[in-house]
C-alpha cells in the first residue's frame, strides 16, 4: 500500500530499521514534515540498540582503530583475551574489509580519519538532549560521566596523552588517583591504581527504553511504525517499493538503516559495501544488597577489555568485540572470561538473565558510517556502519541525513561519510 496521502502533498519516506539510527532519522524527517513509515522486523530498540553499554559517549572522537604492533597482534593470536575474540570463518570471510581496516589503521591515515569522525562524534549530546527532553526520557538519563580504570602507570599515562587529544576536540576529563577513585566509586580491586574520569559523556540505565521512548515521541508527530519481516527494495518508476512478510508499501525516497542486515537488502541492487560486524555479548548480575557498596558509576576495566554499567534492572557486563559471522551460533567463552575478571574488579552479584545477550556492530574498513544518497539510484538514502558507536551517533545522523534528504546546509562536512568512497 501507499502511505496516506496528506493534504500538504508532503514528501513519502519509508525508513528500514528501528534501531536508534533508524527512529532519529524518523523523528527528525517527521519534525521536517515529511510523511514517515518506519519499518522493522521488532519493535522499535530491540537489536543492536537495547544490548550496548548504554554510554553516549563525547570522548570518543578517536575510532577504534585495528591493532599495528607485532606485540599487540601475537597477543591477539592464541584468540584467549577478552577485548577482541575471532573466529576463523568469520575473518576469512571478513578477509577483505579486514585488510582495508588494517590499511585505514596506518597512521598517516588514521590521522586524517580522526577528525573527520570527531566531527560527527562532537555533536552527539547537543543532538541527544532535544530528543530526551521532547521523549520525557529525562530519568532514564546521567550526565555524570563514566570511569575509564587503568592498572599499570603506562597504561595511564599513555590514556592521559590520549586524552589530552580529546580535550581539544571537546572532551571533559580529571585524572583520578586511586583515593579519587574510592571516593566516586568503593568496592573495587586494589589492582586499580588510577582512573580517567569522562565528565561530559552520558550515561543512560535502560539503552532499549531510550530508544523506544524517542519512538513514542516520533508516533506523536505522526511517524507510522509498521512491524514485518523486509523482504526486498525495488524501484518503481519515480519513487520505490518495499515488500514485507505483510504487505507491499509504496513511496517516494527509503532510507536503509539496517545496521548490520543493510548490505544483503543493497546486493540485489547492485551494491557491495565492505560491510562485516564485530559482535559483543552482555549478561545482567544483581546489585551488591548493601546500597553503600553498590555499582555506581559505569566502569571500564581498560587492560582487561570488558564493561561494568549499573543499569535499570542489575549490572550489566558487556564484552569486547568477537570477529564472527553475524549469523554463527554463540559462542560465550568471551563473556565467562570476562565475568571472571569483572568479579575480581568488583563484587557483583549471581546472574540475573536466563542466556546471554548477543548482538552486532556494523563496522566498515575505514571506521566512519556511511551517511548520504546512494550512488547508483534516485530516492535512496543510506545510514549505516557506525561501529561500536551507533548508541551515541543515532540523533547526529538523524540530523545530518535529514539535513540531505531535505536540502538544507549540513551541520558538518558530510563529505568524509558518503558511499561513493567505496565505489
Amino acid at each position: 500500500m501507499a502511505l496516506k496521502a496528506t493534504p500538504s502533498t508532503a514528501k513519502q519516506t519509508i525508513v528500514l530499521g528501528a534501531g536508534i539510527v533508524g527512529v532519529s532519522i524518523a523523528w527528525h524527517l517527521a519534525q521536517r514534515g515529511r510523511q514517515v513509515l518506519l519499518l522493522d522486523r521488532r519493535p522499535p530498540g530491540q537489536e543492536t540498540s537495547f544490548g550496548n553499554a548504554g554510554i553516549i559517549q563525547r570522548e570518543a572522537i578517536a575510532p577504534y582503530a585495528f591493532p599495528r604492533d607485532v606485540k599487540t597482534i601475537l597477543k591477539v593470536l592464541p584468540n584467549r583475551r577478552i577485548d577482541i575474540r575471532y573466529r576463523p570463518t568469520g575473518m576469512v570471510a571478513a578477509a577483505n574489509p579486514l585488510f582495508s581496516y588494517w590499511l585505514n589503521s596506518l597512521p598517516y591515515r588514521y590521522r586524517k580519519i580522526v577528525p573527520e569522525y570527531g566531527s560527527i562524534i562532537a555533536l552527539c549530546t547537543d543532538e541527544h538532549d532535544p530528543m530526551i527532553q521532547a521523549a520525557n526520557a529525562q530519568h532514564l538519563v546521567q550526565k555524570k560521566g563514566w570511569l575509564q580504570l587503568y592498572r599499570t602507570r603506562a597504561a595511564f599515562d599513555k590514556a592521559m596523552q590520549e586524552g589530552e587529544q580529546a580535550r581539544t576536540m571537546g572532551a571533559e576529563w580529571e585524572a583520578l588517583t586511586r583515593t579519587d577513585i574510592d571516593h566516586l566509586q568503593p568496592g573495587l580491586s586494589s589492582a586499580i591504581t588510577g582512573a580517567i574520569h569522562w565528565q561530559n559523556s552520558w550515561t543512560v540505565q535502560s539503552p532499549g527504553e531510550l530508544v523506544q521512548a524517542y519512538a513514542r515521541h516520533a508516533e506523536s508527530l505522526g511517524v507510522v511504525f509498521a512491524e514485518a519481516e523486509l523482504r526486498g527494495i525495488t524501484p518503481a518508476g519515480s519513487g520505490w517499493h518495499v515488500t514485507t512478510s505483510e504487505g507491499d508499501h509504496s513511496a517516494d525516497e527509503v532510507v536503509v538503516a539496517l545496521g548490520p542486515w543493510s548490505q544483503q537488502y543493497l546486493a540485489p541492487l547492485g551494491y557491495a559495501f565492505p560491510l562485516f560486524v564485530k559482535r559483543g555479548y552482555h549478561m545482567h548480575y544483581h546489585q551488591p544488597q548493601a546500597k553503600h557498596e553498590a555499582l555506581n558509576y559505569w566502569l571500564m576495566d581498560s587492560e582487561k577489555g570488558y564493561l561494568l554499567e549499573p543499569m535499570k534492572h542489575g549490572i550489566r557486563l558487556t564484552t569486547g568485540a568477537e570477529l564472527a559471522n553475524l549469523e554463527a551460533p554463540p559462542s560465550y567463552s568471551q563473556l565467562d572470561a570476562a565475568e571472571r575478571e569483572a568479579r575480581k574488579l568488583f563484587a557483583i552479584g549471581e546472574r540475573a538473565d536466563p542466556t546471554p545477550w548477543k548482538g552486532a556492530r556494523p563496522c566498515l574498513p575505514d571506521m566512519k558510517p556511511i551517511i548520504g544518497a546512494a550512488p547508483k539510484h534516485r530516492g535512496l538514502w543510506l545510514a549505516f556502519g557506525h561501529g561500536h558507536q551507533g548508541f551515541t551517533l543515532g540523533p547526529p545522523t538523524g540530523r545530518l541525513l535529514a539535513e540531505m534528504m531535505t536540502g538544507e546546509p549540513t551541520t558538518i562536512d558530510m563529505q568524509p561519510f558518503r558511499a561513493e568512497r567505496f565505489r
